[in-house]
């Protein structure tokens, strides 16, 4: 079981965490592969959907990969107020737009 202490306090522990080539700001494609782990967890079986039994609380309509990550994308621009696209640690901690 996993205890808050385990998951990133700061968005500068978020930005670590997602910031796959070090460079110290995100890309989309960064944001989109790491949140998209979420999505592949809940696949418990592997079909690229996530079926209303595979999602939090067992209820939901289900969404795709594709479908899920593409709402990831727009969420990204939201985010990325200074729209030099890629997400700072400030703009990690700011709710989209």
């Amino acid at each position: 079981m996993a205890v808050a202490q385990d998951y990133p306090q700061t968005p500068r522990e978020y930005l670590r965490l997602m910031d796959a080539n070090g460079d110290g700001r995100i890309s989309e494609a960064e944001y989109v592969e790491y949140m998209s782990r979420s999505f592949l967890r809940m696949d418990t079986n592997g079909d690229g959907i996530l079926e209303s039994s595979e999602l939090p609380g067992g209820r939901g309509r289900p969404i795709s990969l594709r479908e899920f990550q593409d709402n990831l994308r727009r969420q990204f621009h939201r985010l990325d107020r200074n729209h030099d696209g890629y997400l700072s640690a400030k703009e990690l901690a700011q709710p989209p737009g």
